[in-house]
């Protein structure tokens, strides 16, 4: 395997020495944002996040455990219970010999998440504690191989979901190491030092592009230090030239203090980002099931966790709005995904079974949110045939639906995705435009779906609005 600055001496040739039909990326912002999204992302609108590494043996807190107990501002509760809990010369690389993932059956994870409905699929290969899922040739003693479960938990996941599943493998990595000596030593000089992404990150990088091919890159743990510091152009240029994925990989936008919502692939922006009107750059809500924590939490109580309505209500809002969503689970130290993270990925399932037509390759309409009714948000199809009117809440008190933003014709058509009763009878909403759709007929109870329900609406044109919009180079008017 070559070393980085062997990489780097190849990226600049190549750059140099390619056919000009041939479409090379140079190492600046300006060259890398111009490289197209591949089509599957978007299509894909859904996938799943996984937070799994030693974290998930205390499992208290957060998978911020370390830094909330050894940090600059250390959690006094966090602290309180490792005094009572553990030996006063317990440190945090004992907890690694007790993640065992015993129980770890990646086929199993696979099964879970195909019937999720997800469509690609995101696995922490190394969070901030930097442990290593995958036996790194740069974290010795600190990865599962080497410690704790002695397996390569990364890769077998990799080859049960490309075996079993349609899912798209991606990887999660964190640029940083909280407690890393090469990391500390380049933040006391100001970052004007590069020993740590020379040497850490930007090897292992280039290891599992090399060794797993995954079709996501989601990048974190950049915002200390400039993309500069990480050398995160380089990599990206050699990511999208030269890398085995370099025609299907998608990467997000955490390369550097101030690179987050400007430059990257698809933006993030903050986690749990979900602004609630169209965003034009492709974009990502990443979520999770628990409320307060991304890995997976011995103390949560039922009402810790977002139920399935909760979830796809984001789901809804997100693709209405242009985004995916990265909906995460944390399963356990011994390899287990809990029965409630099980539970509402089924659920979702089984709702997208039903309603995927309204998701999955969907686009934005000319209208995000009703105009008149706050609980429907809306979807196209590409082709511009059919609207889909997402509804959140179920109305007890009346028989009709009305919705502000369509305007009928006399060969408007409205179904209910899941329903076995036909055509539903609608009629204008009047001089102001909208339709109004009798749901009397409706046997809720009876439906193929439940919890959100979506109307399908055929031959419908959007109320008139200046508003005028580009999504994925597209004008919408």
């Amino acid at each position: 395997m070559l070393s980085f600055f062997a990489r780097i001496f190849v990226v600049a040739f190549c750059l140099c020495h390619v056919p000009i039909t041939e479409q090379q990326y140079t190492p600046d912002w300006t060259s890398l944002d111009s490289r197209p999204l591949p089509a599957w992302y978007d299509e894909s609108k859904i996938g799943i996040f996984i937070h799994w590494g030693v974290f998930s043996v205390p499992s208290i807190g957060s998978e911020w455990m370390w830094w909330q107990w050894k940090g600059n501002n250390p959690s006094a509760n966090i602290v309180a219970f490792m005094n009572k809990t553990y030996p006063a010369d317990w440190t945090y690389a004992d907890f690694a010999e007790q993640f065992r993932a015993e129980f770890y059956n990646p086929d199993e994870w696979a099964d879970i998440l195909a019937a999720s409905g997800a469509k690609y699929v995101v696995l922490t290969s190394k969070h901030h504690e930097g442990f290593t899922l995958w036996p790194s040739k740069y974290s010795f003693n600190w990865n599962a191989m080497d410690v704790g479960p002695k397996r390569d938990l990364l890769g077998d996941l990799a080859k049960s979901i490309r075996a079993r599943t349609n899912i798209t493998f991606g990887l999660y990595h964190s640029m940083f190491e909280w407690f890393h000596p090469l990391y500390l030593e380049d933040k006391q000089s100001g970052f004007k030092t590069q020993l740590f992404p020379n040497m850490k990150t930007l090897p292992e990088l280039f290891e599992i592009v090399e060794t797993y091919k995954p079709s996501v890159i989601w990048s974190d743990g950049d915002w200390e230090a400039p993309d500069t510091y990480w050398n995160s152009t380089q990599f990206l240029a050699w990511l999208y030239n030269e890398s085995p994925v370099k025609d299907t990989v998608v990467v997000n936008d955490r390369w550097g203090s101030g690179i987050p919502c400007h430059h990257g692939g698809y933006y993030t922006c903050s986690d749990h980002y979900n602004p609630g009107h169209l965003v034009t750059h492709k974009w990502e809500n990443c979520f999770t099931i628990d409320k307060n924590s991304w890995g997976f939490i011995r103390t949560s109580g039922v009402n810790d966790y977002r139920s399935i309505q909760e979830i796809l209500m984001e789901i809804v809002t997100t693709v209405s709005t242009g985004g995916n969503v990265l909906i995460n689970i944390g399963p356990t130290s011994y390899g287990k995904i809990a029965p409630i993270f099980e539970e509402r990925l089924r659920q979702m399932g089984s709702w997208l079974k039903v309603n995927g037509e309204a998701i999955y390759h969907s686009v934005p309409w000319k209208y995000q949110n009703d105009t008149i009714n706050s609980n429907v948000w809306y979807t196209a199809s590409k082709d511009g045939q059919s609207v889909y009117a997402c509804l959140l809440v179920w109305p007890n008190s009346t028989s009709e639906i009305n919705l502000g933003a369509p305007v009928t014709s006399a060969s408007t058509t409205v179904s209910l995705l899941g329903s076995s009763g036909g055509p539903l009878s609608w009629r204008s909403g009047g001089a102001s435009g909208g339709i109004v759709i009798d749901v009397s007929s409706v046997k809720i109870y009876s439906l193929a779906s439940d919890w959100t329900w979506v109307f399908k609406l055929q031959n419908v044109t959007p109320k008139k609005t200046t508003r005028k919009f580009k999504f994925h180079g597209k004008q919408y008017e």
